[in-house]
């Protein structure tokens, strides 16, 4: 209902294209930006009291960090090591200083041996350590120090179908050493992170699954996809045990994200029909 429209308490202004990926910082006094501009903008969030007819702040504008040559579309930050991770277009993942603005402290797959980063995550049971998925249909494990891989997840691509292999998400399990996939050909896929073993494969939607999320205790997978729903699994049984329309469908697609609240019971969704949604 219209009653249940917000207003933004602050509006940040620095890109000049579309943003793709939004991440804040553990505290919240800091958020990330990336965009098709190639440009990551920090930004010092502001006071949610403020007088949104106050004068502009130049403060919150941290500054832009340069490197990317082509649209940015995947952000992490690591509370551990203050550190941001940005996948890109160019078909390089960066590791960042999140404290200062200066350049990338690593870059990895800068030959794009492994094609096109789709996404990447910190590995929870290691913060040391990176996943990382490519259009190509492979996913590693990097050491963000050494930039070095450590493992690539056995994968049964099929290089003559391109198109379907795609894998659109990684997520790392936030308690198990398990990474998690999402594929353009409708699967959920779950990897063992020591032995790059498929551990389970299932086809989890009617179309392309496009996001995931784990609740922060690790009992449940919540995916969302362009078939318009979004779907909770048990991850023990890997049972879906609750589904709900969340979008509209726009351009044939429909959900882009999904994500668990920290600490409440709340789940979020973002679509193509230009809303994010949050539900109780």
């Amino acid at each position: 209902s219209a009653s249940l429209d917000v207003e933004p308490i602050y509006t940040f202004r620095a890109h000049n294209g579309p943003v793709l990926c939004v991440v804040m910082s553990s505290n919240g006094e800091q958020c990330y930006s990336g965009g098709t501009d190639g440009l990551i903008h920090g930004w010092n969030t502001t006071n949610p009291n403020i007088d949104p007819y106050d004068s502009y702040d130049p403060s919150v504008l941290r500054g832009a960090f340069v490197g990317h040559t082509d649209a940015v579309w995947g952000l992490v930050y690591s509370g551990a090591h203050q550190r941001l991770l940005s996948c890109s277009a160019d078909g390089t993942i960066r590791l960042w200083k999140a404290t200062e603005i200066t350049p990338a402290l690593n870059i990895f797959n800068d030959n794009q041996e492994m094609g096109i980063p789709s996404s990447v995550d910190l590995v929870s049971s290691d913060p040391s350590l990176m996943v990382a998925s490519f259009n190509s249909g492979h996913t590693s494990i990097f050491n963000m120090e050494t930039r070095q891989r450590i493992l690539t997840l056995e994968s049964s691509v099929d290089t003559t179908v391109s198109s379907s292999c795609q894998i659109n998400r990684v997520i790392s399990h936030p308690t198990l050493p398990i990474s998690i996939t999402a594929h353009e050909d409708r699967h959920i896929k779950f990897y063992d992170n020591n032995t790059g073993k498929l551990i389970h494969s299932m086809v989890a939607h009617l179309d392309a699954v496009t996001s995931l999320a784990v609740d922060p205790n690790g009992l449940y997978l919540m995916s969302g996809s362009h078939d318009c729903s979004i779907r909770l699994w048990n991850l023990e049984s890997k049972t879906c045990i609750q589904e709900f329309t969340a979008h509209r469908k726009k351009f044939d697609e429909s959900i882009h994200d999904v994500a668990f609240h920290p600490s409440k019971c709340y789940i979020a969704s973002a679509g193509a029909d230009a809303l994010a949604k949050v539900f109780v």
